[in-house]
C-alpha cells in the first residue's frame, strides 16, 4: 500500500499533509502509522506547532482549560502528560506539541521550512502535484491541508505603517531578540490576541498606548496554578471527561447550562452571572450560565449588562470606562483574560478610542490621531489578527479539477462539505476548513482527522482513484451552516467569524455552530451511510 519513488520531477508520495500543528501531526500519525502510508507533512516554520509555534508574544497562551487542550486519542499520552496552571502558556503548549512528535517519531516524516505554494490537482493520474516556494516538486495521491483557522497575517492598510523608524512587529510573527521592558510601546487592536497582550505587556513596557478599534466584552479567565493532586484526580476522570466533551456544544470541558435567562428571577440571573464570573473562562460565561445568551436577545443583553456593569466597577476612571464598555451585542468569540479592564488602572497605560479619535498616520516616532496627537513609540505592536478560515487557501496557488483556482470555487465566500472537502478538488481534506465546527479546537481536529482517515481508509480499500463530495452536498452544508447561524445572534456582530475584520471580504458563514456533538453525528450520519455525499470513482471516471 505504501508507496515512495524519487524520480526527475520530484518525489512521489500516497498522501501529503501540509502544516504540523495540532491538526498537521495528528493526520501524519494517523496516515502513516495507523492506515501504512507513505505520508510527510510540509510544514513552513522552522518548528512544529502551528500557530503555537508562530505566536510567541507576551501573554501568549489558550483560552481553553488545559486538560481539555490537548489530544484525546491515546489513552497512555492522556495519563504520561502533565500540567500545572489552569491555562497553558504558548511555551506550555509548544512543548506538548513537541513532545507528541518526539513520542510517535514523526520527526522525521515532517519538512520544516518548506512552505507551498502551488497544489494542482492532475485529472489523468488522479495525483495532487506540490510545488514549494523554494522550487521542490512532490505528487501525492491525498492532500490533507491543516493551514490553521487563525494563520493567515492581516496586515491593515494604514497610511504611513512604512516610514515608523521604531519595531513594526505582528503579534504572529514575534521576534525572538524584541524586549518590551523600558520600551514605549503601542499596540493596535484589542480582540483575543490584543488583549491578552495588553495585560502581559503594561508591567514591562515603560509605557503603554492601547489603540482600540472595538471595545470587548471580557471575562476573567479564573487562571491560576493546578495542584498535583488536582491533576491526578483529572486523570483518574478522563474517561468520563471525553466522553462529555465529545457530547456537549463547545467542547470546553464544562457542563453547558439547559436554564433559560428569562426563566429564572432578576437575583438569579445575578447569582447566576456572579458565580460563573468568580470561576473564568469566556465560553462558560455564554454558554455556562444559560442556554440563549447567543440566541435570544433579552438574554444577550442581561448577559452584556453583566459584564458593562462589571466594566463600570473595575475601571476607576469614568472617561476611561466609557470607553472600554461595548454598546453592541455581547456575540463575537467569547473573551477571558485575567485583569484586563484591571489594566488601564495603571498610570502607564493609556487607551486611544480609534472610532472617535481615529489614526491619521503612522510617522516615523509613532502614530498620530485625528485630534492631532503624535503618540511616540519605540514599539508599535500589531495585534491586528488574521484573514481567519480561507485566508491560507486564497493565497496559495490551490487548483483543482480543469485548473480551477480555490478564489474561483469560492467566488461568493468559502464554502465546504462538512468542513472537510470541497467539490471540485478530489482526494482534497480540510482540516478546520470553512464551516467546520465552532468549538474548543483539539477535539473537533480529532473528530476531523479520524474522519478523513476512516474516509481514506474506505477509498484505499476499494481501489477508489478519486474521492470527492458532489456540488449538491456542498451546497445544502453551505445552507444548512447558514441556516443555523442566522438561528443565533453571532451574525449580527462585525466579527472575524465571519470575515468582518478584512475590509472589502465578502460577508459569509465560516462556522458550524450547532455544536460538537451535532457535528460528529452529522459526520457519523454520513459514514453510516456509506459516505452518502461522495463520489468515489476509479482512475478512468476520476478522469473524466
Amino acid at each position: 500500500m505504501s508507496t515512495e519513488t524519487s524520480t526527475e520531477t520530484g518525489t512521489d508520495l500516497d498522501a501529503i499533509v501540509i502544516g504540523a500543528g495540532f491538526g498537521g501531526i495528528y493526520m501524519l500519525h494517523k496516515l502513516r502509522d495507523q492506515l501504512g502510508l507513505r505520508a510527510r507533512a510540509l510544514e513552513k516554520g522552522g518548528g512544529v506547532g502551528g500557530t503555537w509555534y508562530f505566536n510567541r508574544y507576551p501573554g501568549a497562551k489558550s483560552d481553553t482549560e488545559g486538560f481539555v487542550y490537548r489530544y484525546s486519542f491515546d489513552d497512555d499520552l492522556l495519563a504520561d502528560w502533565d500540567w500545572s496552571t489552569r491555562y497553558l502558556d504558548q511555551p506550555d503548549v509548544l512543548a506538548y506539541l513537541e513532545h507528541v512528535v518526539e513520542r510517535f517519531d514523526l520527526a522525521r516524516d515532517i519538512q520544516l521550512g518548506t512552505e507551498v505554494t502551488r497544489a494542482t490537482f492532475d485529472e489523468d493520474e488522479a495525483r495532487w502535484h506540490v510545488t514549494t516556494a523554494a522550487g521542490e516538486r512532490f505528487t501525492c495521491r491525498y492532500l490533507v491541508t491543516a493551514l490553521g483557522l487563525l494563520a493567515r497575517t492581516n496586515i491593515p492598510d494604514i497610511p504611513g505603517l512604512d516610514d515608523f523608524a521604531g519595531r513594526l512587529v505582528h503579534t504572529n510573527a514575534w521576534p525572538d531578540d524584541l524586549d518590551l521592558r523600558g520600551q514605549r510601546v503601542g499596540v493596535i487592536g484589542t480582540g483575543s490576541t490584543g488583549t491578552q497582550f495588553i495585560v502581559a505587556a503594561a508591567p514591562l513596557a515603560e509605557h503603554l498606548t492601547v489603540f482600540q478599534r472595538s471595545p470587548q466584552y471580557s471575562v476573567p479567565s479564573g487562571n491560576g496554578p493546578v495542584d498535583q493532586a488536582e491533576v491526578d484526580e483529572t486523570k483518574r476522570n478522563f474517561g468520563t471527561i471525553w466522553e462529555q466533551v465529545r457530547g456537549s456544544v463547545v467542547a470546553f470541558g464544562f457542563e453547558e447550562s439547559d436554564v433559560a435567562t428569562m426563566s429564572v428571577s432578576a437575583e438569579e440571573r445575578e447569582r447566576v452571572f456572579q458565580e460563573n464570573w468568580d470561576k473564568g473562562n469566556g465560553f462558560r460565561f455564554m454558554f455556562g450560565t444559560f442556554n440563549d445568551i447567543a440566541t435570544d436577545p433579552d438574554a444577550n443583553a442581561a448577559a452584556a449588562a453583566f459584564i458593562r456593569s462589571k466594566i463600570a466597577e473595575i475601571v476607576d476612571d469614568p472617561e476611561t470606562a466609557r470607553k472600554l464598555t461595548p454598546t453592541d451585542l455581547y456575540a463575537k468569540r467569547p473573551l477571558c483574560n485575567e485583569g484586563y479592564y484591571e489594566t488601564f488602572n495603571r498610570d502607564d497605560v493609556t487607551l486611544v478610542a480609534l472610532r472617535e479619535n481615529p489614526i491619521e498616520r503612522i510617522t516615523a516616532r509613532g502614530v498620530r490621531t485625528a485630534d492631532g496627537v503624535e503618540h511616540a513609540l519605540d514599539v508599535l505592536v500589531l495585534a491586528t489578527g488574521f484573514d481567519a478560515v480561507d485566508g491560507n487557501y486564497r493565497a496559495m496557488d490551490l487548483r483543482g479539477r480543469g485548473g480551477q483556482h480555490i478564489d474561483e470555487h469560492w467566488a461568493e465566500g468559502p464554502t465546504s462539505f462538512l468542513g472537510v472537502s470541497v467539490a471540485g478538488f478530489p482526494n482534497m481534506f480540510m482540516i478546520l476548513g470553512p464551516n467546520g465546527p465552532f468549538t474548543n479546537l483539539p477535539p473537533s481536529i480529532e473528530a476531523q482527522v479520524d474522519w478523513i482517515g476512516e474516509l481514506v481508509r474506505r477509498a484505499e480499500e476499494s481501489g477508489a482513484a478519486a474521492v470527492e463530495p458532489t456540488q449538491d452536498a456542498e451546497d445544502r452544508w453551505t445552507d444548512t451552516c447558514r441556516e443555523i447561524a442566522d438561528m443565533t445572534l453571532f451574525p449580527q456582530a462585525d466579527s472575524w467569524i465571519f470575515g468582518a475584520n478584512i475590509p472589502g471580504k465578502r460577508n459569509a458563514v465560516m462556522f458550524y455552530m450547532a455544536g460538537h456533538a451535532a457535528y460528529r453525528q452529522q459526520l457519523s450520519d454520513v459514514a453510516d451511510a456509506g459516505y452518502e455525499g461522495f463520489v468515489m470513482s476509479d482512475r478512468e471516471a476520476a478522469a473524466s
